[in-house]
Parts: C-alpha cells; structure tokens; sequence
C-alpha cells in the first residue's frame, strides 16, 4: 500500500486532458499511430523523472549504463546522442517494448482508462514489462479494480533492497515540479 495518500490532482488532470484533446493532432515528434497512453507517459511521467542525460553515465542503483532518459539497452561507457536521437529511441521504445507488452499480458489493456496505461507504462520502463505484468497492480487491472491497481503500483519503490525516496515520490504523488505515476493515475478515472 502506498506510504503517502494518493490522490487526484488538477494537475494531472490538465495533462490527461491536453493529451486527450491533442488526439492525432499531434504529429511532428509523435508518428501518428502513437497511443494517447504512450504519449501520456512519455511527457508526462517518464521524461520529467529520467531527465536527458547525452552522454553515457553508470547508474548506481541499476548498475549499468545508462543515456537520455534513463535507457540502458545497448548502453555502453562513452557512448553520446543528441537530444533528438534520445527522442526518437525513447518513442520506439516505450511503443515497443513496454506498452505492446503490456497489451500482450492485460487483456484490453488499450482500452482500459488512459491514465492507468500511461502509469503502467512508466512502470515497466522503469521495473520493466515482464516484471510488471507479474505485479498485483497488473492483476488488479486485468479484473477491472483500477484505483486498488493504482495504488498497488506504489509498493515498487525499492533499489537494491531498500526504499528509495525519489521512487516513493515517482510511484506516489510526485513532487512540487513531476506527477507522480499513482496521482496521474487515480486522476483519470471515474469517480
């Protein structure tokens, strides 16, 4: 169970919102078949916590490389990218490698609420997918208990065995400047 309440905010509620009325309208960075949940998650909750790092740094608590926003598939010592670059690798790769899966291991995961697909998503790219679609959130959204998935989620806040607090703050409400996954979550569903 989470550590703090978790609760809706407008904030999040404005990001759900300006993602949901930007519809295909989007374009230029975004292909035009990119789910809203993708989109959600990418400049919602993966981007304002990984942040944009250029050139490859070790990270202490995965303990691999890592560059742009917190990739490490194929992630060697001295590697570099432009910002564009880290851009595309991450649309490509949250399309592909997380939220795909989980379509794959929630049964009508794209048509569940939008706020819970992008959180979901931030999860598995930081837990990864497999990971999480062995998690109680996972099952709780496959039998429709979405708020109870919400806030199963925020039990993933442990590196290296123990609870670290910039995971509290990701997978709870966030912080003063970044939505926390469970607080955009809770914020797009029906009350």
């Amino acid at each position: 169970m989470p550590i703090h309440k978790i609760v809706s905010s407008k904030r999040a509620k404005a990001a759900i919102a300006a993602v949901l009325a930007a519809g295909v309208a989007i374009g230029g960075l975004w292909p035009a078949s990119t789910p809203p949940a993708v989109i959600l998650a990418v400049d919602h909750l993966i981007k304002p916590w990984e942040s944009l790092v250029l050139k490859s740094h070790w990270d202490r608590f995965s303990k691999r490389w890592d560059i742009c926003f917190g990739e490490t598939k194929d992630i060697t010592a001295g590697m570099t990218k432009t910002k564009d670059e880290c851009e595309a690798m991450l649309i490509k790769r949250v399309t592909n490698d997380y939220y795909r899966p989980l379509t794959k291991c929630i049964a009508d995961f794209d048509k569940k609420p939008v706020s819970l697909q992008a959180s979901m998503i931030s999860l598995a790219y930081n837990y990864g997918a497999e990971r999480t679609c062995a998690t109680n959130a996972a099952r709780l959204a496959r039998v429709g208990k979405f708020r109870e998935s919400c806030e199963a989620a925020t039990s993933i806040n442990r590196a290296g065995g123990q609870v670290v607090e910039g995971l509290v703050r990701r997978r709870e409400m966030g912080d003063a400047q970044r939505i926390g996954e469970a607080e955009l979550c809770v914020s797009g569903l029906a009350t």
